[in-house]
């Protein structure tokens, strides 16, 4: 600003000679206006000038209309208009009438920057950017369709597909929200994907009811089922007043070669105020990790976003978690699996860090190599604290060498990139990257790190593949003596029932033996005496066959019961509810009678022959 004002006063100090010594007039009229030709009269020397008449090289004609363009916004429509900078507010509205049918008197345009604003303000007085994007509310219109409660409980129960664009990255986000859930939940959703904090979120796309972040998505207007939205991060104070600055400087000048130089000289103080604002920011930025952290996971999710506010969201893929863990992730998986660590140790007090973090850490090849072969751990080396912190861990897992040469590195010579190889017992330092390096000879190095790693990947590949293929025989050995085993169980399981069950059985066989024996005993004992041959009473003679084809005989009183016969049949083995007495002639079932009948009732004297056979 400061090189500007003096080329415009240098403008108007050759203005004022010229004309004054020349022409005896002064220039008329703003500095910026149409340019005032000098008569004949007043473009003669007087006789008393010293110096001869010089018509002046430059000329400083009027400035073009600017157009300004504006993205006008209502409801589900957008609308553009391109008009001068010397319209007015009102002729937005008479455009935006015709395009939208409504009314001017019932149009609330709103979206500038500023305040005070009517339909006769002219544009070029709002000192507005090229591109501009406003919106329109309708307070006294009622809304396109009215929704009843029941309506709007529907919708609280939709899902809504918001279609996020990442402006800074040109990169999508397809994210879906149910209908409850807040604007303010969408931002911090957004907030964890691209790293912008939620007050740096500038936004485009939100229908203009969506004042609120605490408003549901149902409630704010978005279109159903999908809806597009815009972020981007929000410029900082110092790069809008240099962008406003930039905007209101922009003179249309017509000149020879000598406005070369007073381009390139608003040039060179546009890149100072850069200069300077990137040193006064530099002095205003936050650590990159918290001094005495606790927790090594929380510490780099602070570093992961420093990082991205200060260098893009375009840098390595820093693993979250201890060093361990790191460890654990590069390390010790499958052989096919495993990758490089790479540390990263910055030191926000080095003057190389902040070309190493924006020309090497965030080139694309880099990062695209880095995230393929490698996981990326982090540290802050700028406290002291945590400096110490990390040499405790770094004599931990490396030993002390490596610890003692971290701790000779200079400031100057961060930042620093560690390169650790696993290998079976221990982990191994490959190489040391310091700051002062390019991009070719960091991506060089880390190339030829690769191709050690590899050989050495290749020869755990190789044995990681005996001992699977080892394992497999084993286990399938394994497998084949359990199913042996198995069987054999199983038989032996069979045998054994099988003994049991014959074991019952003969129990049951003895019990039922031995039943009957004392049944049959009893009923022996329970026999009246057999009568002599010589009794004087009548006594029947029964010949019985068995079904083996012996024969018993016994002598019977005539008066003794028909029961008295089956109790001695039983008491010879042979009970009754088993087998059936038979008679000859005729043919006749003894054991159907009524046993309470004499024998000679029954027929069954002086003598009879009967047989035993067995019942179905």
């Amino acid at each position: 600003c400061f090189l500007i004002f003096i080329s415009l006063f240098y403008l108007n100090a050759l203005n004022y000679i010229s004309f004054s010594e020349y022409g005896g007039e002064t220039l008329q009229g703003p500095a910026y206006g149409p340019t005032s030709h000098p008569t004949a009269s007043s473009s003669t020397p007087s006789s008393s000038s010293a110096f001869r008449h010089v018509v002046p090289s430059r000329q400083i004609v009027e400035r073009q209309p600017r157009m300004l363009d504006f993205r006008v916004e209502y409801r589900d429509r957008n609308v553009d208009v391109v008009l001068e900078d010397s319209c007015t507010v009102g002729e937005i509205k008479h455009i935006l009438e015709n395009e939208l049918q409504i009314p001017v008197s019932k149009m609330l345009l709103k979206g500038w920057k500023t305040g005070d604003i009517d339909d006769s303000t002219v544009l070029k007085t709002l000192h507005l950017p090229k591109n501009n994007s406003l919106y329109v509310l309708t307070p006294d219109l009622p809304p396109p369709s009215s929704s009843n409660s029941g309506a709007l409980q529907e919708s609280l129960n939709q899902n809504f597909m918001l279609i996020i664009t990442h402006r800074e990255v040109q990169r999508e986000y397809n994210l879906n929200f149910s209908g409850s859930s807040t604007i303010q939940e969408v931002k911090r959703n957004v907030y964890d994907l691209t790293s912008i904090p939620v007050r740096h979120q500038l936004w485009e796309g939100w229908p203009p009811s969506a004042t609120d972040d605490s408003m549901t998505l149902a409630a704010s207007g978005l279109t159903y089922p999908c809806h597009r939205l815009t972020v981007g991060r929000r410029s900082s104070p110092a790069q809008t007043r240099e962008q406003s600055e930039e905007q209101c400087t922009d003179v249309h000048m017509v000149s020879d070669s000598d406005g070369d130089d007073f381009e390139d000289a608003t040039e060179f103080g546009v890149d100072d105020g850069e200069m300077f604002g990137m040193a006064s920011s530099a002095l205003r930025k936050s650590p990159m990790m918290p001094e005495n952290a606790e927790n090594e996971g929380d510490a780099l999710l602070q570093f992961t976003a420093e990082f991205s506010s200060r260098y893009g969201d375009c840098h390595p893929v820093y693993f979250i978690g201890s060093l361990e863990a790191a460890f654990q992730e590069a390390f010790y998986g499958k052989a096919r699996d495993r990758k490089l660590l790479a540390i990263y140790l910055h030191h926000d007090e080095s003057v190389l860090t902040n070309v190493f973090c924006s020309q090497m850490l965030c080139a694309e090849s880099l990062v695209s190599y880095l995230s393929q072969n490698f996981i990326t751990w982090a540290w802050d080396m700028t406290k002291e604290a945590n400096r110490a912190r990390f040499l405790t861990m770094c004599t931990r897992h490396f030993g002390s060498v490596v610890a003692q040469t971290i701790r000779t590195q200079k400031t100057d010579q961060f930042p620093l990139f560690l390169i650790i190889m696993g290998k079976r017992s221990s982990n191994e330092v490959l190489n040391v990257i310091q700051g002062n390096t390019t991009v070719d000879e960091l991506m060089m190095r880390l190339m030829a790190a690769m191709e050690i790693f590899s050989a050495q990947q290749q020869e755990d590949i190789k044995d990681e593949d005996e001992r699977e293929a080892r394992e497999n025989v084993k286990r399938e050995q394994d497998e084949a003596y359990r199913i042996s085993l198995e069987a054999d169980r199983a038989k032996r399981e069979a045998q054994e029932r099988e003994q049991a069950e014959q074991f019952r059985l003969e129990q049951i066989r003895k019990e039922q033996e031995e039943e009957r024996e004392a049944i049959r005993l009893s009923l022996e004992q329970s026999l009246p005496p057999e009568p002599k041959k010589e009794s004087t009473e009548s006594v029947s003679k029964l010949r019985i066959r068995t079904p083996s084809g012996e024969f018993f005989e016994r002598r019977f009183l005539a008066s003794s019961k028909l029961q008295v016969v089956f109790d001695f049949v039983a008491s010879k083995g042979y009970p009754w509810e088993e087998f059936k007495l038979l008679g000859t002639f005729p043919r006749r079932d003894v054991t159907q009678l009524d046993p309470d009948k004499s024998l000679l009732e029954v027929k069954l004297y002086p003598q009879e022959t009967l047989f035993l056979e067995a019942k179905e």
